[in-house]
């Protein structure tokens, strides 16, 4: 089925969500110029940086592998640091506190997007709507309304959950659109009866992504999400579309580098975007053509601080700029060690032009963290294996994309009978190869020493095909940035990131 929507101007439907945030009591609001108080030393601009799947061992990792153990990943050069809690909760629960609260301890992106957009624990695959599926305002919704630019980059697709938790609101997050079916997008467990198509939370998130305005600078995949309707409305509402969701001729880094506009939406792939590990080796393939996450982000901040040609166009009031690297999750979902690392490291250069850009700007506040630890990745001793019980590697989750159809590779193994007590992840206990540890050369690894070898100095293995729910890491450098210290919950996020803006109450 297909459906169409109303167009809807971003005044007009951010109007009715704050007034609901309002009515139901939660979110707080400021007035309409965006501003609670006086504005002497208000954060400018947030930059908030997610990566996806992203736990303590995946930035350990990352640093051992490319710095080595005395060096340091952007995002740990950051002053302020500390840890974030992700649970999520059950359909129709309380909110933390309340007598009918009732936790989940693992989340997915949706939930966890969710919590950090709009400042509400909910149930996973729900988006911008609480536990008992009402519609919450999100933070960047309220930016908007302030009269902040805004931006959302990602290397999913832009109605993935991680992005279109900015842009959306659903009660299932697999409602994306151009397809759909009743299954896909309506709960009756949470509304009890099928609600009528008009509502927004059954209404695809490409249709509403489209057509609501939320965010000035959309930069990512899934432009097969997109139809001709779709591109109509963006036009109609002065986007610049890089590409064509009418043709589906995706867009490139050329097109990228060469935007201009007050607002640009520019997909990349039809699916998520490619794995950096495949464009390196394959540099001549079309998807060698996609941006990296490093240059979306450059090219979102030039975007978002040009001065406008109105009033109400230009960077005076400052920005809110999300971006994610979603691929670290997908790949850490497929035990796949090499890709995940790459990602890391592809983000972690995002992490550093957000940096830099900051420590020009003067007035920026940068927050990088993960929304869920993925797949439990650990590093072990040189020599040793602690995974005796999985046996083939998990389903590729991000088969659908050619370019990120791989499987991994883990030699040596030999499946240990006086730690294993039966087969856990899948069939195939009896295949040596299934599940060795990964290894990878370290910079003071001895020349020679490569990558697959018994020699490389770091091994690494994966617990799960899933997410845990594990606390994951948080940095931050700007004014307000002491807030994220010590341990806090993920719906804290919200009032950090909403009080230093002046937006939220």
């Amino acid at each position: 089925m297909r459906r169409r929507i109303p167009v809807l101007t971003s005044t007009t439907l951010i109007a009715a969500l704050v007034a609901t945030a309002v009515i139901a009591g939660t979110a707080g609001v400021a007035s309409a110029n965006g501003h609670t108080g006086e504005t002497e030393g208000r954060t400018k601009n947030v930059i908030y940086l997610l990566g996806d799947g992203m736990g303590r061992t995946h930035v350990t990792a990352a640093r051992e592998r490319y710095y080595g153990s005395d060096g340091k990943l952007a995002m740990e050069t950051l002053p302020s640091q500390g840890f974030i809690s992700t649970y999520a909760v059950e359909k129709l629960s309380g909110q933390p506190g309340a007598k009918n609260f009732q936790p989940n301890p693992v989340t997915d992106s949706a939930s966890a997007a969710t919590a950090w957009s709009s400042g509400v624990k909910t149930y996973n695959a729900a988006l911008g709507v609480d536990a008992t599926g009402t519609v919450m305002p999100t933070i960047m919704e309220l930016a908007k309304k302030a009269g902040l630019r805004t931006g959302n980059v990602s290397t999913a697709e832009v109605t993935d959950a991680t992005p279109a938790g900015q842009m959306s609101h659903a009660l299932a997050r697999g409602c994306q659109g151009p397809v759909y079916s009743d299954a896909a997008c309506q709960d009756l467990a949470i509304t009890g009866k099928a609600l009528p198509t008009s509502d927004i939370r059954v209404t695809p998130i490409a249709d509403q992504i489209a057509r609501n305005g939320t965010a000035d600078v959309i930069l990512g995949g899934g432009l097969g999400r997109f139809d001709a309707a779709d591109e109509t409305a963006l036009k109609d509402q002065g986007y610049t579309v890089l590409g064509s969701p009418t043709s589906q001729r995706i867009a490139t880094k050329a097109d990228l580098a060469s935007a201009q506009g007050q607002k640009v939406f520019g997909l990349f792939n039809r699916g998520n975007l490619t794995i950096e590990k495949a464009k390196q080796d394959n540099p001549s393939s079309v998807q060698a053509q996609e941006p990296t996450l490093p240059e979306m982000t450059s090219k979102a901040l030039e975007l978002l601080t040009q001065k406008g040609t109105t009033k109400d166009q230009g960077s005076s009031k400052g920005f809110y700029l999300q971006i994610e690297g979603a691929l670290i999750d997908k790949r850490s979902h497929a035990n796949d060690a090499a890709q995940t690392l790459g990602e890391m490291k592809a983000f972690d250069d995002a992490v550093k032009v957000a940096k830099e850009f900051a420590a020009k700007d003067g007035n920026t506040l940068v927050i990088v963290t993960a929304d869920h630890e993925c797949a439990g990745f650990n590093i072990i001793e040189k020599g040793t294996f602690t995974n005796a019980e999985a046996a083939t590697p998990p389903a590729n989750v991000d088969s659908g994309n050619t370019a990120n159809n791989s499987s991994p590779t883990r030699p040596r193994n030999l499946v240990d009978p006086t730690r294993s007590t039966g087969i856990i992840n899948g069939s195939g206990a009896a295949n040596p190869k299934n599940f060795a540890p990964a290894t990878f050369r370290i910079p003071s690894d001895p020349a020679g020493v490569v990558d697959g070898s018994p020699e490389a100095g770091l091994w690494l293995t994966y617990l799960s095909g899933n997410h845990t729910g594990a606390d994951v890491p948080v940095y931050a450098s700007g004014p307000g940035s002491d807030q994220v210290q010590g341990t806090i919950d993920n719906i804290a996020l919200f009032d950090i990131v909403g009080h230093a803006l002046r937006i939220t109450k």
